[in-house]
């Protein structure tokens, strides 16, 4: 038996900060859905993410809030591990660097490079800055003096230390870089930290004396091991350096660190020359992401625009922000962050494409053939298109989840949820099924529709679990989608004949925003000149011509169509006018089932002046006949965005 291909991916862990922001949820769903990816493509995935909460920063801050350290971090990584279950973060562990286990690791690993002679007792004098925790020389500060990570003041610090003699190991990391491309992602990254090395390196500060909150080193009891020297070597601690050496090997050296673009330095630059002092192999890759912003604005507090994520997650649910996060921004860019993008996401591609084509599927299926999917037999030209579209989106799901083009995948599997969407229209099972001898090719339909479905609900999973365990349940596919793997849908035909669909249930709910508009204030006179306009209204019932001429007719086709919940005649349609797209609102839910819509080409007054109906901002009417309790809409056979006279 082959033994299993292995993936270790790590988080930063976390700083602890008072407050909990959308950048925290950004980078740990990256890493998530990264290791579920790998998941399902039956590899053995360890994913650590954790907390760092040692440094004089914390025990400033404990004190100014009158609590000790512990307890003040133990408090804010609750709030983190509370984030992580929020949004189904799927980590193997969490590691805090206050645990003991973690404790005896850095400890040893001070031990073995003291006892190779790198690491050697001296004074230190110089800048520091303690938000980053992080020393530098002058010619290394902004253009401010200040420090060139955070731009706020550093300050002068004297005292004894112990030094980690890195620039030892400067020809060997610079080599090792240049050497290995794939080190260091993005590319941009890569060019800063080589700039960066040959200015050249100092030996490292490795220990603190003017506060005690941190790791004691071993030989030393007065000093405490400097914060980035105890937090890199987390990454070694869950995976048994010390006390699991067959764990450590198989999954060390790990397949990927996952960092903010900020602290890319200390884990390709100081985090290797550890690994060498220690003769162990480096990571196969560190990758720096961007900065998540605001509507266009970096977070801060003092511009009071800091994102809860806990407040998105109750109002628009884990995976509406995993999906808007992971589709939106570009791994490795900067990307922005806007609620009314958000919403918009949410409505056209999640309730309208997705949404609409599970729920579309399941109500046909019910109507057409009792909720059974009968086995398909021989395929048309319109069927194996989409077959082939699906095969083409697994295979480009594949290659480009490996080289972690998140934001492109998504986009490649949307595209295949709109050629599903086509298919129906392009099919028309409700003029199939109105035509006994067409029974078996709306078989084929209705099955090739479901296991389209199927394919979908896999290929989201690693971004959206939740929704895609919901669709597979709605399915009622007999296979527990615990087990579901990449290898089941490499081919068509995986949904059994005779399967019972569920009943559907709405994945999205259409998010309605409300837009008030303050009516202008009329000069006095212009009210006047319209009072006595209404007194001449001829109320006769007739119109002129001229009146009638004022009317825009034209062909439309109905893309969408869904009830307005809480009514009983109104339902929702989205229509395409060839130039533009439009949603409005008919009174004709009595008469026509959503799905009866879909595809068909109607006539509607375009120029109808817009009117919010139930929350819905109307564009139009569609024109119908009745006759006693009988309605039709009025279909015509021409081409959309045709003029009716």
């Amino acid at each position: 038996m082959t033994e299993k291909k292995t993936f270790y991916i790590t988080t930063p862990i976390y700083y602890p900060s008072a407050k909990l922001h959308i950048g925290h949820a950004y980078c740990t769903t990256i890493a998530d859905s990264i290791a579920r990816f790998h998941r399902l493509a039956g590899e053995d995935v360890f994913f650590l993410t954790g907390s760092d909460e040692h440094g004089q920063k914390i025990q400033e801050k404990a004190e100014a809030e009158g609590v000790t350290p512990i307890e003040y971090t133990d408090k804010i990584v609750a709030g983190f591990q509370n984030l992580w279950q929020r949004l189904n973060i799927s980590n193997d562990d969490f590691i805090r660097t206050t645990q003991k286990r973690h404790e005896k690791v850095v400890q040893e690993i001070f031990r073995r490079i003291y006892a190779k002679g790198d690491i050697y007792k001296g004074s230190y004098k110089g800048l520091y800055c303690t938000p980053c925790e992080s020393y530098w020389t002058e010619h290394q500060l902004d253009e401010n003096g200040c420090c060139p990570d955070c731009h706020r003041p550093v300050q002068e610090v004297a005292e004894e230390a112990y030094f980690f003699k890195m620039s030892n190991y400067q020809d060997r990391i610079l080599a090792y870089i240049e050497e290995n491309p794939e080190f260091i992602q993005p590319a941009s990254r890569r060019n800063e930290m080589i700039n960066f090395i040959k200015q050249g390196l100092e030996d490292l500060c490795i220990s603190r004396t003017s506060f005690d909150w941190g790791i004691p080193v071993p030989i030393d009891k007065k000093h405490v091991i400097y914060v980035w020297f105890d937090a890199l070597t987390n990454y070694l601690t869950p995976i048994g350096f010390l006390d699991d050496p067959e764990k450590f090997n198989k999954y060390w050296p790990a397949n990927l660190h996952l960092v903010g673009k900020e602290i890319v330095r200390f884990h390709t630059i100081i985090w290797p020359c550890i690994l060498m002092a220690l003769d162990l192999p480096l990571p196969k890759k560190v990758y720096g992401h961007g900065w998540l912003i605001v509507d266009g604005d970096k977070m801060s507090k003092s511009k009071g625009n800091v994102v809860d994520p806990i407040a998105l997650i109750d109002e628009f649910g884990a995976d509406a922000i995993r999906y808007f996060l992971l589709r939106e921004i570009n791994l490795g860019q900067d990307g922005n962050f806007s609620r009314d993008a958000l919403i918009q996401r949410i409505n056209s591609d999640l309730a309208n494409d997705l949404g609409n084509l599970l729920h579309r599927t399941l109500n046909m299926i019910g109507k057409f053939q009792d909720g059974i999917v009968l086995a398909p037999q021989g395929e048309s030209e319109i069927d194996a298109s989409l077959k082939a579209d699906a095969a083409e989106t697994v295979q480009f799901f594949d290659e480009n989840m490996q080289k972690m083009e998140l934001s492109l995948t998504i986009k490649k599997v949307w595209a295949f949820i709109s050629r599903a969407n086509k298919y129906i229209d392009e099919t028309a099972p409700w003029a199939l099924a109105k035509e006994p001898e067409k029974k078996q090719e709306l078989a084929n339909v209705m099955y090739n529709l479901v296991e389209s479905l199927r394919h979908i609900s896999v290929l989201i999973a690693p971004f959206m679990p939740i929704t895609a365990e919901r669709i597979w349940q709605q399915l009622n596919l007999p296979q527990a989608f615990a087990e579901v793997q990449l290898d089941d849908i490499r081919a068509w035909g995986g949904t059994p004949a005779d399967l019972k669909v569920g009943t559907p249930e709405q994945l999205f709910p259409r998010i309605e925003v409300e837009k008030e508009e303050q009516p202008a204030k009329q000069p006095k006179a212009n009210k006047q000149k319209k009072e006595k306009k209404a007194d001449k209204k001829d109320d006769s019932g007739e119109v002129t011509f001229d009146e009638f001429s004022k009317l825009q007719l034209r062909v439309a086709k109905v893309l969408a169509a869904e009830k307005i919940p809480e009514t009983d005649k109104l339902l929702k349609l989205k229509v395409d006018l060839g130039s533009e797209q439009r949603e409005l609102v008919s009174g004709i839910a009595n008469h026509y089932e959503p799905s009866e819509l879909i595809g068909k080409n109607v006539v509607m007054v375009a120029n109808l002046k817009p009117a919010k109906i139930r929350g819905v901002v109307s564009h139009g009417m569609v024109l119908a006949a009745s006759q006693g309790d009988d309605l039709k809409v009025v279909s015509v056979d021409m081409p959309v965005g045709a003029v009716v006279k």
